[in-house]
């Protein structure tokens, strides 16, 4: 297989997928639900018309453009035709509020913003005078009055034909690496969110090096489903253009099983909470069966045994593996379209029981990390160097080393310039010696591997003085079928707490098989039946934990957190400001007796 020729900017990418001469390069979902193509001469025309479009209303290098948007084909169209007239776009999410958008408008200082549906061009209506837009385009149609339809600005772009425009052309090859390419603003976690700024050879070069070892073609297909405005989504989309592969959009997360039953993608890239949200729904379904149930716990047992052997790539010779791939496994991988040969989750730390219980049930589920502010890929498993647990080997083109309170630091070409206007922001995140310090707790086994434990800011530190790394105890209470998600708390206090909130699909269904009946989900997470069950749960979990570690109380929560209602960020991680600040009366009450109780119990 020849190696795909490297790029030094998005804009050789672009040209790339424009000279493909695929016929279906881009797959689509129209009204009916019906998947409809675009080939690459389609591509090509859509950008260079919109292209340019925007020089005309105003647009100049150096400009940068908010989109803000769901997965389609015309956040593609739009991001190509941004970057190809060598201004940078701002993607932003389309769950936030007017206020919010406008904050970042403002920031980034822009004066064009390209919008999907009505409801968003409301949402930039209303905040429109303070954000300093002078033009709002609109994708959808009929566009709303004070819009301009995209569809006008794109004209008769796919009557074309085949032919180039060399003015058009020359203005996209004269963008050089260190030119802006977008601004991507923070999830802001720890804080007020900032404009990450990433160059054309930020990106370029992350793209050059992330996909070796997992041999990538025109084979290849995807589902574009994780938010565009989220690094990881994007760069994977640029990785499948890169090398030829077909990229098929997902706008609603709701529709994801059925386009995987009718795309059949060969690669999955996720964020761990998806992959732990398939694992709970498969343990749903099994659970309602007097049949799956049994089968699907003997199944994962037995695949626990050959876990290692999967994760390696390897099919297992024996006869009962090959009986329960034929009766469990191949169930799971039907559920992906039973064509997916690469399965990846990055974004946030994997729990190892995850992707062990993937390896289980037949699926190598490879780990990689990164920061927006690396574009985004610092380390990553891939078929060639692997190892569970851990977030695979560093880029060849990075640099790690660690600080002395074991913070990973990051030096190479893909690391960003600075955050948008905060140089004080920029200097406090590079030393001396130009090491980007990620904020990370980290460590290097002997053979290389990175292992991440911790966010630096999220360590809880006991007021005896021992400091706990929550995540990897979070993901050990996820990986049950009745917890959402969870979340420590016990900074500068005696012991650890956590604060749970349930799947309340799972946990309803368990309390209807054991005779529970509320009217409530207050009345429900206050049954005492249900305390003992997650007691229980706590317990097991604390088992594998060192004692200062062990969660010595929790509170069972009537609530779902979500990105809507405040507690997630867009890639799925929890805002622990926001949920401490939330939940304030609870964990007051958890220690409200702290000062005599020794705590011995999880409950």
């Amino acid at each position: 297989m020849m190696p795909v020729p490297r790029i030094s900017s998005l804009n050789d990418l672009f040209f790339r997928v424009a000279s493909a001469g695929n016929p279906r390069a881009v797959l689509w979902q129209d009204a009916s639900d019906r998947w409809q193509p675009l080939s690459s001469q389609q591509i090509y025309q859509r950008v260079r018309a919109l292209g340019v479009a925007l020089l005309r209303l105003g647009a100049e290098k150096g400009h940068r453009i908010a989109l803000i948007s769901e997965n389609r084909w015309e956040w593609m169209v739009a991001d190509f035709a941004i970057l190809a007239i060598g201004a940078a776009d701002v993607p932003i999410y389309p769950t936030l509020t007017g206020e919010q958008i406008a904050a970042q408008l403002r920031d980034a200082e822009c004066r064009i913003a390209i919008v999907s549906t009505r409801a968003q061009f409301d949402k930039l209506a209303a905040v429109r005078g303070h954000a300093g837009l002078e033009h709002i385009v609109m994708m959808d149609a009929p566009a709303a009055d004070g819009a301009i339809p995209l569809g006008d600005l794109l004209g008769d772009a796919d009557a074309r034909g085949p032919e180039r425009d060399p003015v058009f052309d020359a203005l996209a090859r004269s963008v050089e690496p260190h030119d802006l390419a977008t601004l991507i603003y923070t999830s802001g976690t720890t804080g007020e969110p900032k404009g990450v700024a990433l160059t054309h050879g930020n990106l370029a070069a992350n793209q050059n090096f992330a996909p070796e070892g997992f041999h990538f073609d025109s084979t290849d297909a995807c589902i574009s489903f994780l938010p565009l405005s989220h690094v990881t989504a994007r760069a994977l989309d640029y990785v499948m253009y890169n090398y030829g592969a077909q990229v098929a959009y997902c706008s609603q997360f709701d529709k994801l099983p059925q386009a995987m039953r009718e795309v059949r993608p060969t690669v999955i890239v996720g964020v761990p909470r998806v992959f732990e949200k398939i694992h709970q729904e498969v343990e749903r379904r099994a659970a309602q069966s007097p049949v799956k149930k049994p089968l699907l716990a003997w199944a994962s047992r037995l695949g626990m045994r050959f876990a290692d052997a999967v994760y390696d790539g390897r099919k297992p010779a024996s006869i009962l593996w090959r009986l329960a791939n034929k009766l469990a496994y191949s169930k799971v991988q039907e559920a992906f379209g039973g064509r997916v040969r690469v399965f990846v989750s990055g974004g946030a730390p994997l729990g190892i029981d995850t992707a062990r219980w993937f390896a289980s049930v037949g699926i190598a589920l490879w780990e990689g990390y990164g920061l927006t502010e690396t574009s985004p890929v610092i380390a990553i498993n891939s078929p060639l160097r692997h190892r569970m647990g851990s977030a695979g080997v560093p880029l060849a083109n990075v640099e790690l080393s660690l600080a002395t309170d074991g913070e990973l630091l990051v030096r190479g070409p893909s690391v960003f310039a600075g955050y948008w206007l905060k140089p004080d922001a920029t200097a406090a995140c590079f030393d001396a010696q130009g090491w980007f310090h990620t904020g990370d707790i980290g460590h290097l086994d002997a053979d290389g591997f990175l292992f991440i434990t911790d966010r630096k800011k999220e360590l809880l530190k006991t007021s005896g003085g021992k400091m706990v790394a929550p995540q990897p105890i979070e993901n050990k209470l996820k990986n049950n079928l009745l917890v959402a998600n969870a979340a420590l708390v016990g900074d500068r206090h005696k012991f650890i707490s956590a604060l749970i909130a349930p799947n309340f699909g799972a946990l309803e269904e368990w309390a209807r098989q054991h005779g529970i009946q509320n009217g409530s989900r207050a009345a429900l997470v206050a049954d005492p039946r249900v305390v003992a069950c997650f007691d229980a749960l706590v317990r097991e979990v604390n088992a594998s934990l060192a004692n200062f570690e062990t969660i010595k109380r929790f509170r069972v929560l009537p609530d779902e957190w979500t990105q809507d209602t405040g507690e997630l960020t867009p890639s799925m991680k929890i805002k622990r400001r926001v949920l401490t600040a939330r939940y304030e009366a609870v964990i007051d009450e958890l220690y409200a007796d702290e000062a005599t109780a020794r705590a011995e119990s999880a409950s």
